[in-house]
């Protein structure tokens, strides 16, 4: 049995759908009130993650897959990047220790390193540094955006363009990312578990194509059929209004997101599809799921 974290999310959904098509019997932390989110039949049980019973609820699996973490932080509430990426990845791999698990897959996130400047990135670094140290058989993936069916990046774009004849673009356009399909991505997980070569390995994983925000956006534009004005919103504005706003939860943007999209998100280790059997989806032509 797999027990999984995170799987209420987007590509939880996705992960455990993949795992349910492999026959793997899968456990799933859900905290209370969250069960509609996890859209296929599952043994669940009841929690979050800081549960002090998290190693029983463990109890029974081989495998654990951890997927919790967050985009931006509301302090006021506990959610934060340290508690949540370092401390809650801390939790889960002791709980995994007590309760005989040996094999831990993680998320984190393309950009993370050493060198990392954002609190995002410095605390998934830190998470991986826990994971490689924890003594337990570990897999790490850093995707880049993900992309696909219940996703939010994609998803938001289309609303837009289908609403409107004017997209807002910040600053020039020209960051680059490397669109990753969700399908991608759980199947990657999923076969980690199967992959001896693997083991105690890091992945950077995108789309076949590196592209910028502007293509981006003309891609789906094209799916479409639709054209649009792209309206360029200088950095110096985009900045000066995030500065006053995002400690609002209505405000989409905090300033490490601008500091994340500027830096751009691409991968640099191309290691992912030599060990995985995997095809490569190019972002053109895996868009049917926007309607």
């Amino acid at each position: 049995m797999i027990f999984v974290t995170g799987a209420t999310g987007f590509v939880g959904n996705h992960l455990v759908k993949t795992l349910l098509a492999f026959d793997q019997k899968v456990k799933c932390l859900v905290r209370p009130g969250s069960e509609s989110r996890l859209r296929y039949p599952v043994k669940i049980v009841k929690g979050d993650i800081f549960s002090p019973d998290l190693a029983e609820k463990m109890s029974g699996c081989k495998a654990l897959i951890h997927l919790i973490g967050i985009i931006r932080e509301f302090p006021k509430k506990n959610i934060t990047f340290k508690r949540l990426h370092v401390k809650a990845t801390q939790v889960a791999i002791e709980a995994a220790k007590k309760a005989g698990i040996k094999r831990f897959i993680h998320m984190s996130a393309l950009g993370t390193g050493p060198q990392a400047v954002t609190e995002y990135h410095k605390t998934k670094w830190q998470a991986e540094r826990l994971v490689q140290e924890s003594g337990l058989v570990y897999t790490i993936f850093r995707p880049s955006v993900i992309y696909g069916p219940y996703d939010h990046f994609t998803t938001l774009l289309a609303r837009i363009i289908k609403r409107s004849p004017f997209i807002p673009i910040i600053g020039d356009g020209l960051y680059k990312l490397q669109p990753v399909h969700v399908n991608t991505v759980a199947l990657a997980f999923v076969l980690a578990l199967f992959l001896g070569d693997t083991h105690n390995h890091t992945y950077e994983i995108g789309g076949p194509q590196a592209l910028t925000y502007r293509e981006i956006v003309d891609t789906i534009a094209e799916h479409f059929k639709k054209r649009i004005k792209k309206v360029y919103i200088p950095m110096k504005i985009i900045k000066s209004v995030t500065i006053k706003l995002e400690s609002f939860s209505f405000y989409p943007l905090t300033q490490e997101m601008l500091t994340m999209l500027i830096a751009g998100n691409v991968v640099k280790e191309q290691s992912f599809y030599k060990i995985f059997p995997l095809s490569p989806i190019r972002f053109k032509e895996s868009l049917g799921f926007l309607k």
